[in-house]
């Protein structure tokens, strides 16, 4: 069985940066676009990408790890059963429950029909439902699973910070190099995962779905709180002091916003509307921090402020007891 370990490289108590450093290696190497005509490198991408899924998702890991999940995510069989657990000292018998080495059943004391009530119980009573009779089990086991689908197949999408807060229409590129375009969820966060039914792997029982994780981008003066965005806007002194209207950036392009008289560093203003789109719909707003620009060389300055001497400032930390 793959190790979802082994399929990045590295060993199984890795830190969480050893993993992230292996993907980003492995992902640059193999991701679709750089691959269109070898098939196998994009299959590669797609298990890399869900190994490294699991594996920075600290439940999901501890459950991989304690043997609960399967390399795909999904849940392991109960009891051992689908994988020889039964017979075997990981099932919920210790040794051969059925018989000994002479083919001689020995249930320890149980009827045949407690054991039959036992199946039952564990699941749902197949066996009378089959149409059983004859033998203990009452027909048990002869109803067959549906086919199965295929595997899913996970992919990461990196969105601008722009398009997210806007949620613009991305395009994703799937194994094979066929790509496909998507719409981002309102509310959409840094690990969102969407859903492309019949993308995945094949199967008998059809195609499994591609699961995309979406990675928000960062920018370089936007930062997100929540449904907010948050901005520091450097304004000049005499902005400042004297107010004015100054052009400030937003994921929308640049708007107009009053800067009141008399304000100083770390004053918050708010820009409504101008935010991520949350779940209900409504849009946050850019709350923008003022930060006062004092120049460092400014002889005039420098020369009208010591013939000013502070009249009038009073003591601005009066409020901190100094």
């Amino acid at each position: 069985m793959a190790d979802l370990y082994a399929t990045l490289g590295v060993a199984r108590g890795a830190s969480e940066a050893d993993i992230k450093k292996a993907y980003r290696k492995l992902a640059k190497e193999l991701h679709p676009d750089r691959n269109k005509d070898k098939p196998d490198a994009s299959a590669r991408f797609s298990k890399v990408t869900q190994a490294y899924d699991i594996l920075t998702d600290k439940d999901k890991r501890a459950q991989y790890d304690r043997g609960e999940i399967d390399d795909e995510g999904n849940p392991r069989a109960p009891f051992g059963f689908g994988a020889g657990g039964a017979a075997g000292s990981g099932g919920p018998f210790r040794g051969n429950p059925f018989g000994d080495a002479n083919g001689e059943a020995h249930f320890q004391g149980a009827e045949a029909g407690d054991l039959s009530d036992l199946f039952e119980g564990l699941f749902g009573g197949l066996g009378r439902r089959s149409g059983g009779g004859g033998g203990p089990f009452g027909g048990f086991g002869r109803r067959s699973a549906p086919p199965q689908k295929g595997a899913d197949a996970a992919y990461r999408l990196e969105v601008p910070f722009e398009d997210a807060a806007l949620l613009k229409g991305q395009r994703v590129t799937l194994a094979g190099g066929r790509t496909l375009d998507i719409k981002l969820p309102r509310g959409v966060e840094d690990g969102t995962k969407i859903r492309l039914a019949g993308q995945g792997q094949p199967g008998p029982g059809g195609n499994g779905d591609a699961i995309v994780t979406i990675a928000i981008g960062r920018h370089r003066f936007f930062s997100r709180d929540g449904d907010n965005i948050r901005l520091d806007l450097p304004i000049a002194l005499d902005e400042a002091v004297l107010g004015a209207k100054v052009r400030v950036p937003t994921v929308d392009g640049p708007v107009m916003l009053s800067i009141p008289k008399g304000s100083s560093s770390g004053k918050v203003l708010r820009l409504k509307g101008r935010g991520f789109t949350g779940k209900s719909g409504a849009r946050g707003d850019q709350l923008v921090t003022l930060m006062v620009d004092v120049p460092a060389d400014d002889a005039e300055l420098a020369a009208f402020l010591e013939s000013w001497g502070g009249k009038g400032k009073g003591n601005p930390r009066a409020a901190l007891g100094v």
